[in-house]
């Protein structure tokens, strides 16, 4: 899965989560200051920030775009250099682009969020009298968030169309790489459907999962600092009062409350699932039987096997109940956290409208990205089970064991597959 589209994966991967840290690092302690070498130095935290659009092109946002793209350029010719891979332009650079659009897509989040202060406390003004505005001025305040959204919504639609191809392009990575031992792996069981449906899958699912984690990571690094910047407005949190880093505390102890109720309730359906692809499975071979051999795919026998994928399913389905009664009802209650925790402060009156939307924007941002496991649960479930059947399948070719699960899915017995169907040991 990963030594087709990528060089020398474990190396790769540490390689590049080492990479990134140093980058972060040298960033926020210096890296920043380093752009006014050449006259793209920080912003002076004693000025307003920009609002709209040309944020995008101030001077800090071009340093960053050079910063990122010398730091790219050096990885990339390290491993071209220490080890070449036909997919390396996909697997580096265009990687790279992409994390640089959501990125980007991020920032125009963080924009947002800055004109909702301005514009909302405006808003508030013209709506209680104490303001004076023209037609005009209202509405360039709007052409101004309109900018903001028309460019964050064309670079998703780009990224996400280069991404729909780097997928694709993984995808045609794996098959050329089993295709070209086909000989070892036609005799497994099932190989043409890994092949084909589990790559398909693998890479669909990667594509979703993957660009989710990666922007929830992002949005996470992107908006902490404005957490930790509006929280100077919030004097006391309900129940326990006043305490350091309140929005901060409040969203860490939310989100990790909900992910560790999720991860309880969801704990037994990776299983039921991997049970699942297996007695679907047996079904699926009985009937490819009984397209070449008139005495296979009969009714008795087809009965059986439907009947252990029922009864499969309904358990499955049974155990949703309670992981979609845990699941459901904490995003429900996350609806309305923000504003319990925001009510003192209303209240005494120490925030305006502007502050508010502010604050709920960014904290909505921050617990949505620590959910990512509990809003993806399901997905990741999926992935587990193809990731199993992909690792037993490439075990052949590595000549290593199999994993006690994987070989638990090639004992079929109790599952329907008749006797003489299953793999000899």
């Amino acid at each position: 899965m990963f030594v087709s589209f990528f060089p020398r994966p474990k190396l790769f991967f540490i390689s590049a989560a080492a990479w990134s840290l140093f980058l972060i690092l040298l960033w926020f302690f210096g890296g920043q200051q380093f752009g006014s070498v050449l006259g793209l130095g920080p912003a002076d935290p004693a000025t307003p920030p920009i609002i709209g659009i040309s944020v995008f092109w101030s001077k800090p946002f071009l340093w960053f775009y050079i910063y990122y793209a010398v730091s790219v350029l050096v990885f990339y010719v390290f491993w071209a250099w220490f080890a070449p891979h036909p997919w390396q332009n996909w697997s580096i650079l265009v990687t790279s682009l992409i994390l640089f659009l959501i990125y980007f897509t991020v920032q125009v989040s963080v924009a947002v969020n800055n004109w909702y202060g301005p514009f909302y406390d405006y808003v508030q003004g013209l709506m209680s009298g104490t303001r004076q505005s023209t037609n005009a001025e209202y509405y360039w305040g709007m052409a101004s968030f309109a900018w903001l959204a028309l460019v964050g919504m064309n670079v998703q639609v780009i990224n996400i169309f280069i991404v729909q191809h780097w997928i694709f392009r993984w995808r045609t990575a794996m098959n050329d790489y089993f295709m070209a031992n086909w000989d070892k792996l036609r005799h497994i069981e099932g190989a043409a459907q890994r092949v084909q449906e589990d790559t398909m899958r693998f890479s669909q699912i990667m594509e979703d999962l993957g660009s989710s984690f990666v922007q929830s990571i992002m949005t996470l690094i992107a908006f902490l600092p404005v957490l930790i910047q509006l929280q100077q407005h919030i004097t006391e949190m309900p129940l326990v009062g006043a305490i350091p880093q309140p929005l901060v505390f409040a969203a860490l102890a939310w989100c990790f409350f909900g992910t560790i109720a999720v991860m309880v309730a969801g704990i037994k359906l990776p299983g039921l699932q991997f049970r699942n692809q297996r007695v679907e499975a047996a079904y699926r071979k009985e009937l490819v039987y009984g397209e070449d051999h008139a005495d296979r795919a009969q009714p008795v026998t087809t009965r059986e096997l439907f009947a252990n994928v029922r009864r499969n399913y309904f358990r499955l389905y049974g155990h949703y109940v309670y992981f979609n009664i845990v699941r459901y009802t904490y995003l429900q209650a996350d609806n309305i956290y923000s504003g319990l925790i925001l009510g003192p402060s209303l209240v005494a009156h120490k925030i305006t409208f502007g502050v508010f939307s502010q604050i709920s924007n960014a904290f909505g941002r921050v617990t949505n990205s620590l959910q990512f496991l509990l809003n993806s649960w399901s997905t990741i479930v999926e992935l587990q089970s193809i990731h199993k059947r992909l690792r037993a399948f490439e075990a052949t070719l590595a000549g290593e064991p199999l994993p006690d699960i994987d070989q638990h899915y090639l004992d079929r017995q109790g599952d329907g597959m008749r006797p003489e169907d299953q793999p000899a040991s």
